[in-house]
Formats: structure tokens, sequence, C-alpha cells
């Protein structure tokens, strides 16, 4: 289950260990059966799966907070802590820190998503010590030494700059703003060309210290250790945070209703969609049903009804998708697509259509049974490595699922009813849309090229 928008820039760093990692196969099957909960003698709890097929060992861990909790009037410190907690740590400069990472091949990441601020440390078996003592010495010493802190902070800016020209990432910051006004949750995570600037050492220093604590620690770990080492190492690179974290309270948010329209001009070839609504969260009962039929609509690729009308159907775009996004405090559906600037107004009446449709009449039984076998088997793909099983543990954690889920969700996908994504359909689509247009004014669009004025003889 995939969050659209939520981790956008965000994918770790690749060392060495990507391609080796892509190696280490694990059953799910087998790994439901084996996943243990391990309490350390320091009291760190993590969800374990011991694997000895491949020499290395994944984990994924995370600490509440993300971006929500960033000041007001700053956001991207989280982010801007993310890209610059592996620049230098302890007695080890930025430099030599990560010739350590390079020298064992660790891949050691760190990145801030809305509520969580998360991190990713692989390493082949036999580099464990080393790999958990730089993670250890990057939480609870890390330099922000400013040439280092204004080396990043540059990077930062001029990823904000591409962004300003780039149509769909000004879509789907429209969109959260849309939706979520001065909610956090309509910050963005990266900050503004206006606050990253203003950005100090003391305000990420402040930040480390609220969120990196241990009573909103959850850790996923996958790979070849027995739980007796992992619980030392666990010890040793988290026991010494602060035992609690100093949260800012943030409220639960409904995202806005639709209907609702915005326009953001840009003068590009392409016209960007953003479109979506309020959604379900991943605790409301219902949760599963909305899961299955945004499948129908816009989450099964090739096989959804948006990509059949709009793609196979008309060619008014290469593609299009829609998918939830589920937040502690909120949630939404958010869709995209791309079209011709003089196709957009054509492009976004089949997608209304098409949501009106599908809320006012549900799926079919055949697509219900399709979408069900579809999400069944593709379970077995998620989770057939390492670290795609680490990051499927850390974010059942997040989500208040049970240690079990994974050998339930097929019952769970198995019970959900025709009558269920019926009412699913109504509850998320029967309001319309909330929908960003960026590009080409709509008068401008219809407009042809202006021929190239003739030559005098």
């Amino acid at each position: 289950m995939t969050h659209p928008f939520l981790h956008a820039r965000h994918l770790a760093r690749a060392f060495v260990t990507g391609a080796a990692l892509a190696l280490a196969s694990v059953s799910p099957s087998q790994a439901a059966a084996k996943i243990q909960h391990l309490v350390s003698p320091g009291g760190i709890e993590a969800w374990f799966v011991q694997d000895a097929t491949v020499p290395l060992i994944a984990m994924e861990y995370s600490f509440a907070g993300g971006s929500a909790q960033d000041p007001k009037d700053k956001p991207g410190v989280a982010n801007l802590v993310g890209d610059l907690l592996d620049e230098g740590s302890g007695d080890l400069d930025s430099k030599t820190f990560h010739e350590r990472l390079d020298r064992r091949a660790i891949e050691l990441s760190f990145s801030a998503a809305r509520d969580t601020f998360r991190g990713s440390l692989r390493m082949l078996r036999d580099n464990k010590d080393e790999a958990f003592d730089l993670l250890r010495s990057a939480l609870t010493s890390p330099h922000f030494e400013a040439a280092d802190v204004e080396r990043i902070r540059a990077q930062v800016i001029s990823g904000l700059r591409r962004e300003s020209t780039n149509p769909t990432s000004l879509a789907s910051r429209k969109f959260l703003e849309m939706a979520f006004g001065d909610h956090p949750y309509g910050r963005q995570t990266t900050g503004t060309l206006e606050s990253v600037p203003t950005i100090t050492v003391a305000d990420m220093k402040d930040y480390v210290g609220r969120i990196l604590a241990r009573d909103t620690l959850k850790v996923a770990v996958v790979g070849d250790v027995d739980p007796t080492t992992l619980g030392k190492l666990l010890d040793h690179t988290f026991g010494s945070l602060p035992a609690k974290a100093t949260l800012n309270p943030v409220p639960d948010v409904e995202a806005a209703k639709p209907p609702e329209r915005a326009f953001v001009a840009l003068d590009v070839p392409q016209t960007v969609i953003a479109f979506g609504g309020p959604g379900v969260k991943r605790g409301d009962p219902n949760f599963m049903a909305a899961y299955v039929v945004n499948h129908i609509l816009g989450g099964g690729g090739l096989s959804s009804r948006l990509y059949h009308e709009v793609r196979e159907k008309r060619g008014l775009a290469y593609s299009v998708s829609e998918g939830l996004l589920w937040l502690e405090h909120s949630a939404v559906f958010i869709g995209n697509t791309a079209t011709r600037a003089d196709r957009a107004g054509e492009t976004l009446d089949a997608v209304e259509r098409e949501v009106s449709r599908i809320a006012e009449e549900g799926p079919t039984q055949k697509e219900l049974d399709e979408a069900k076998s579809y999400l069944k088997g593709s379970q077995m793909l998620v989770l057939d490595t390492s670290s795609k099983l680490a990051q499927a543990l850390l974010q059942y954690q997040q989500d208040k699922l049970p240690i079990d889920y994974i050998e339930k969700r097929n019952a769970i996908v198995d019970a959900v009813t025709l009558d269920d994504v019926k009412a699913a359909a109504k509850r998320l689509w029967g309001q319309g849309l909330l929908t960003v247009v960026v590009g080409r004014a709509p008068q401008a669009a219809a407009q042809p090229a202006a021929a190239p004025a003739s030559k005098s003889n």
C-alpha cells in the first residue's frame, strides 16, 4: 500500500549494497510465521524476522513527529535534519563518516514524512557492529557543521527552485494546500524558498532533541542475526536517546469538501491535473472496502477504470492513477494525470464522469472479484525481499495493525462484499472532486500556434 505524494522526494540514497539487497529473498508465508516481537534487555521493542538465506540485515525504524512538528513559520526543518544526520557525527567529519559507510558497503539514510521521522540501515552481516555504531553516532551526536549545513541547504533550495517550475510538483503542493489549509499537513515537507534559508542549526538541534526519543520509536529488522545479538545492538544504538519525546499537539483535520477547483498558470506544453478529496483513515472499519474499490477506480494500473476511460478509450493521457493517502490525523484520496494543454478540459470531464459513475453505481461483482484476486496475489511481490518486508513491518506498526497482519490480510480482503465497496465508493466520491489544474490558461491553450511570418520577395 503506497502513499502518493507522501514520500515523494524522499527515497534514500543507494549505496553499493542496493544490488546485493535485492537478492535477499524472503517468502512472505514463511516470514509471517517467523515474525517475533523482540524486546531488548534495555526495553527497545522490535518486530523481527530472523532469516539466514543471505548474509544481510535490513532495519527500518521511525520516530513519531515528522514534518508536522516543524515550526509553522519554518517548514523544512525535519527534512533538513534528515539530510544532515549522516554528514558527520561523534569524532568523524562528513568525509570520514561517508568513507566508513562506503568502505563497508553500509547503506544508511534518513527521511521526513508528515507524521514520522524515518531511518533505514542495511549492511552485510559481518559489518553489523560498525553499521549500528555509525547509526548510533548519527542519532546521538550529529555535527551540523556550518559548511555541511550550507552545502545541503543549497541542494535543498536548488531542488525547490526546480519544483517551482515543475507542473506535477506544483499540482501536488496546491492540492495539499487546498485540502488542509493552515493545518501542518498543508505545508510542504521540503519547506519553501522563503523558509529554508531561515532555518538555523539551533532549529535543527531543537528538533533532534524533541523528536528522537525512545517512547515513540518503532523498529523492524529482517536478516541474518540472532535475537540475543540484535537485542544488544538495539540497546547500543538507541539506548542513550532521551526516554520521552516532546511533541507539539497536531489536531485531527477533515480535508476540504468537494467540489472545488483551482488553476495554477504555467506555460508548459502539457497540463497536469491533480484531483482528490476526503479519504478513509487506516483505523476505519471500512478501510479495506475503500482500498479495494479504489484499486478498481484508479489504483489498478492498466486495469483501472480511469486508465480505460482516459487512456485506452479516448487517448487523452499516457497515464492516470489515483490512490489513498492515510495520515495520523486525516486521510485523502489523490489522483493525477497529464495531457495536452488543448485537451485538459476534455480529460477532466472524463475523470469526473467516471468518478461520478462509480460513486452512483459502484463496481460490478466481476470487478470486485478481479480486484480481490490481484490484491491477494500482489502481496507476494510486495514482500519479496528482506528490505521490503522490513519496510512493511514498520508500516504495519505505524498503522497499529497486529503482528500477524500478514497472515490475516487475505481473509480481510476476501471478507469485503459488493455492498461494502458500493458504500465505500459513494462515501469517497459522492461529493465530487477537489481539482487542481496546472498549465496554460484555457483560452491560451485553445489557440493554435502562430504561423511564422512570410518573407517578402
